[in-house]
């Protein structure tokens, strides 16, 4: 699904750069317009931990809010999560006491603190994943006091004078909210009381004993790490659900609160489109390469993409997409010059004409039709007649196109291209995917960012 329109979007600081250049992290403001207090949900601080960032990217596209308002930074760390790294520079969450200037990560430190102490924020919560379970007393290795997995961290019982400053009720009421909601006790949540100020010299330098310090209401949520990323997930979203009751913050989401369907949202439906819509490729199930994407010559390239932890990456003559820390695919480019003239082109699908805009995906059926005007040649990717040169009003069915040149792993979507001379005008991509109407996909409206090519 798309990020949706009503829901504002705040990009802090989000760039691919070439080299060592760090990814930047983003902000997403999710409003309601109504009054109500702001959460703000921080993930990806430890980029090894996934089931934190991937809870948060999914408040950014899952969710709405209609009183009330959530921020979400998914991805604070984020070039430790693409490289599937605790930290690259170190650990993040220990840098929020004492930073030098010369610190890589100083400048994204001093961004956050500052989202931290905005005005409007009330309360925050840290997502991490962290490893066994909990325990008050000590029951063995994996289940003890000094293991982090199902909990609820406060660094003290109370914040005088703030509004949610009773932090060890409020926590005690989100892990109820949370257990009600299991029927296994083995996989409970407790709330952990960390007393950072009585000497706990590491935690100090933690994120959210940073917003203590500052009377900011701050709260971590661990889950464990003897989960796989899916189950960790889906214990971050009920945390997170439980810290908007107890606030007052009313929600929507679009899938079922189960281990399964939060499963089934993970990864699914990630979108890039390039050159202001030039190219449009869903690549959730994308081939491991993409061979001959016509990109701009002499161009950084422009990208938008529609979940907060996609990333596009230079690599060697190519292109990585990155999800999280996943690998989804590789682009090898082919360049040319761009012709921007086209904006929309006919397509008789089942026999009805439609008029596509460029970068949009249709439905087909049975079969298909590109019936542009004569100054464009056509270039159906993976049919080939003797011959022929220009595919442009030929009828094309699915077993006329050759496997191995789709864009997906289910052999269902391919690319239609459109050139003007020797100029790229514009891609469109036809699904054979049994569907119930033949409406056109468009990718507008997603997040942007560039990167520089070398070619």
């Amino acid at each position: 699904m798309l990020v949706k329109s009503c829901i504002s979007i705040f990009i802090l600081s989000l760039s691919q750069l070439v080299c060592a250049e760090p990814l930047r992290f983003s902000l997403h403001k999710i409003e309601s317009g109504m009054p109500g207090p702001t959460l703000l949900v921080i993930g990806g601080i430890q980029g090894d931990e996934p089931g934190g960032f991937t809870a948060a990217s999914m408040l950014v596209t899952n969710y709405k809010v209609q009183a009330g308002s959530i921020w979400v930074v998914p991805n604070l760390n984020f070039e430790s999560i693409i490289k599937r790294s605790r930290g690259i520079h170190g650990d993040m969450n220990r840098k929020f006491n004492i930073l030098s200037k010369k610190d890589p990560e100083f400048d994204e430190v001093q961004k956050i603190k500052k989202i931290i102490l905005h005005a409007d924020v009330d309360v925050v919560v840290n997502l991490h994943d962290g490893s066994g379970f909990y325990k008050k007393k000590y029951i063995n290795k994996m289940h003890n006091p000094n293991r982090w997995g199902q909990s609820i961290i406060i660094d003290q019982e109370v914040l005088s004078n703030e509004k949610f400053g009773d932090l060890s009720s409020v926590a005690g009421n989100v892990q109820q909210y949370i257990n009600q909601r299991l029927k296994n006790k083995n996989k409970f949540f407790y709330v952990k009381n960390t007393e950072t100020k009585k000497g706990d010299v590491e935690m100090e330098k933690s994120l959210t004993y940073f917003s203590i310090k500052n009377n900011r209401p701050a709260f971590a949520v661990e889950a464990s790490k003897s989960f796989l990323t899916y189950e960790r997930t889906f214990y971050h979203l009920l945390a997170v659900e439980g810290f908007m009751s107890e606030l007052g913050i009313k929600f929507q989401r679009d899938f079922k609160m189960t281990k399964r369907d939060v499963s089934k949202q993970i990864g699914n439906n990630l979108k890039i489109s390039l050159y202001d819509n030039r190219i449009n490729l869903n690549v959730e199930r994308a081939r491991r390469y993409l061979n001959y994407v016509p990109l701009k010559k002499h161009s950084s390239l422009e990208y938008k993409k529609n979940n907060p932890l996609i990333a596009v990456i230079n690599h060697k003559k190519g292109l990585k997409i990155r999800y999280g820390n996943r690998y989804v695919t590789s682009l090898n480019p082919q360049y040319f010059e761009y012709d921007n003239s086209l904006n929309s082109v006919t397509v008789q699908i089942d026999g009805q004409n439609k008029k596509i805009n460029i970068g949009d995906k249709v439905n087909v059926e049975k079969n298909f039709r590109v019936r542009a005007s004569s100054d464009y040649r056509v270039n159906i990717i993976g049919y080939a007649k003797r011959g022929v040169t220009n595919e442009n009003n030929i009828l094309i069915k699915r077993k006329d196109i050759r496997s191995r040149f789709s864009i997906d792993k289910n052999e269902k979507i391919f690319r239609v291209e459109l050139y003007k001379g020797n100029k790229f005008s514009g891609m469109i991509l036809v699904d054979f995917s049994e569907a119930k109407n033949n409406q056109s996909l468009s990718l507008l409206n997603l997040d942007s960012t560039h990167i520089a090519t070398t070619h």
